[in-house]
């Protein structure tokens, strides 16, 4: 079966702001952002892609035009089921303020019974994602055998919980994981399980620096605890 390279859109002016963009409309990357998506053609550029698949919000879309326009060849597709987790009420909120509300610490510890009010739940987030990973993977298959590649451009929560499912880990444990802005991760899938062969890659180790421990992230979390960042976080600095 196919290998999925998911790459995760650049850093968005929502990032640095530390709110909560979830589908709110004109999101869009910012300085840094476009810089990490325009150095994205050089880094898989030895990867035949027999397509490009994106969630249909402007910041993933954005990330992958630099792609697009160096490979005119290159197929785009956009499904929704790879869209950004749908926050509900939460969305366009600042994550300083969502760490106080109860419903904060269901989503870091317990996430498989978290549901956004006016949203969706995290469990129907992973089903979606994860259902369209194997419905492309046949796709791609059967169009151009199994030894293809193909990308998929999406979100922080929806990349970690299509991690999750590769490594047979339960959904309450996806917190764990880490992608940070315009990383790759790659996924071989075969007939008997799936390998994870990257993951949160950017070539960039910024991010592992000491930092300030009275600091806060951009999840509104300090020191040695911080907790996922839900929506993925702004990466390093």
């Amino acid at each position: 079966m196919p290998t999925l390279i998911l790459v995760r859109h650049g850093r968005s002016t929502a990032n640095t702001a530390g709110v909560l963009a979830g589908r709110t409309p004109g999101v869009a990357l910012d300085e840094r952002g476009a810089a990490q998506a325009a150095a994205l053609p050089a880094r898989l550029a030895r990867i035949p892609l027999a397509v490009a698949v994106s969630s249909p919000l402007q910041r993933c879309r954005e990330t992958l035009r630099p792609l697009l326009d160096a490979r005119p060849g290159l197929r785009l597709e956009t499904d929704e089921r790879i869209n950004e987790c749908d926050y509900g009420d939460w969305s366009g909120r600042k994550l300083a303020e969502l760490g106080d509300d109860p419903l904060m610490e269901v989503v870091q510890r317990h996430p498989s019974a978290a549901a956004f009010p006016g949203g969706e739940s995290m469990r129907e987030m992973q089903a979606r994602a994860v259902a369209a990973v194997r419905d492309w993977n046949a796709r791609v298959e059967e169009a151009h055998g199994a030894e293809a590649a193909y990308l998929m451009c999406s979100h922080g929560d929806i990349i970690k919980s299509m991690v999750a499912d590769a490594l047979g880990m339960h959904l309450d444990l996806f917190q764990r994981i880490s992608v940070e802005p315009c990383s790759v991760t790659a996924i071989r899938y075969t007939r008997l399980r799936p390998y994870l062969v990257r993951l949160g890659d950017t070539g960039d180790f910024g991010s592992l620096a000491p930092r300030d421990g009275d600091a806060a992230d951009a999840g509104g979390v300090s020191g040695s605890e911080r907790d996922g960042a839900v929506g993925g976080g702004a990466g390093a600095a």
